[in-house]
């Protein structure tokens, strides 16, 4: 059964940082292009960020682009997003998952305060 437990989500003032993880299970982690998506409070899920299988490509919403990186570790089976330069519309539900796929986890929640 595929299972991502997301992880690493807190209570930052804004110009904080935090790494967010994901860890993956029941499906070939590294045949996949992951992904990162949030949801804010009544708002719907937005794209954060994307990474290929083979972790050679990146993509970023340009709302986050210049402050957040993704990268993963494929023998670990785990996806990272690490946030820097924190603002509080990034507060929200995070969710790692496969690249177009519906978001299976429970999410991670960041909250960041002005």
């Amino acid at each position: 059964e595929e299972q991502v437990v997301e992880s690493g989500g807190g209570m930052v003032e804004s110009g904080g940082s935090l790494t967010l993880s994901c860890a993956a299970s029941g499906f070939l982690f590294s045949l996949f292009d992951m992904a990162w998506v949030r949801r804010a409070p009544g708002k719907g899920v937005e794209w954060v960020s994307t990474i290929r299988n083979n972790g050679g490509s990146t993509f970023y919403a340009d709302s986050v682009k210049g402050r957040f990186t993704i990268s993963r570790d494929n023998a670990k089976n785990t996806l990272y997003l690490q946030m820097n330069s924190l603002k509080p519309e990034d507060s929200g539900l995070y969710y790692c998952t496969r690249e177009g796929t519906t978001p299976k986890g429970q999410g991670t929640q960041v909250s960041v305060s002005s």
